[in-house]
Formats: structure tokens, sequence, C-alpha cells
């Protein structure tokens, strides 16, 4: 799928997540686009999982089992998983911002009010493995000026 298509597709619903949590819609599509791979992945395509969300014991939801590439004991190792499965990419929004909202280790997060500053805070607290996460990220919202969902 096109970077455009993609963005067309959950724009609307990364604005409409924005003005109930006050989470950057700028940050969720670009994040959803670098985990989903503009989404091409399995799991955006099969699950509508758009940040590669697995099913942890909190979740009673619907779930999608696929194979996933797993670091363990400094190998990577290929295991069976469960992701969360969703109706529609609003639902798959909607989670992704609850899961911030009601783990603690996101709590600067909501100090922030903008794109990068989400981004750079999710970041801290450790959401992603890759030391270069943030900048991936916004760039992802500089090159395809994601800051327009920002507005009103």
């Amino acid at each position: 799928m096109s970077p455009a298509a993609f963005i067309a597709m959950i724009g609307s619903a990364a604005r409409a997540s924005a003005a109930l949590t006050k989470i950057p819609a700028s940050f969720t599509i670009a994040q959803a686009a670098l985990e989903s791979g503009w989404g091409t992945a399995r799991t955006a395509l099969m699950a509508h999982n758009l940040f590669n969300i697995k099913a942890d014991p909190a979740w009673h939801g619907p779930t999608y089992q696929m194979a996933s590439t797993e670091h363990i004991g400094g190998k990577d190792v290929l295991q069976v998983a469960n992701w969360r499965m969703y109706p529609d990419f609003q639902a798959c929004i909607d989670d992704h911002a609850k899961f911030f909202s009601v783990n603690p280790r996101y709590a600067a997060c909501w100090k922030e009010s903008t794109g990068e500053g989400w981004t750079h805070a999710v970041a801290a607290a450790g959401y992603a493995t890759d030391p270069d996460y943030a900048v991936k990220v916004i760039a992802t919202m500089h090159s395809h000026d994601l800051h327009q969902f920002d507005q009103p």
C-alpha cells in the first residue's frame, strides 16, 4: 500500500482518537506506518493490528495466531504468538490509546502535546528496543507532513 493510501485510510481514525485522548494524530499515524509497514504487515492485513500488539493475558478479545521471531537468550527464536485482533482500524487505534493511558510507564507522555514530544517520551519509556525508534517515527512525520492531522 502506498503511504498516501495508508494515511488516507487511517487519518480520520487517528484524528478521532486525538480528539478524545489528546494523543497527537501525527504520532499515531507515523507509529502505525512504521510498525505495520504502511499497512502491509500480516497483522495489519489479517487482524487490523497496526501496532503489532500481542494478546497478553489482559486481552479478552479475538486473536490472530502467527509466528514471530523473538530474541531470547541472545538468539533469534521463531515462536507462535497470539496477536490482538480488531474489527477495524479505529478499534485498533482506540486500544492503542488505552494502552498508553493504563500503563504507568507512559505517564510522562501525557505531559507532551506534540507528535515529536510524544515520540520522544514513548521511546524514553522503552516502547521499542531500536535506539533509532524516535528518529524513525519523527522522520516519517516530517516526510509525509503528518503534522497537518494535529490541526483542528
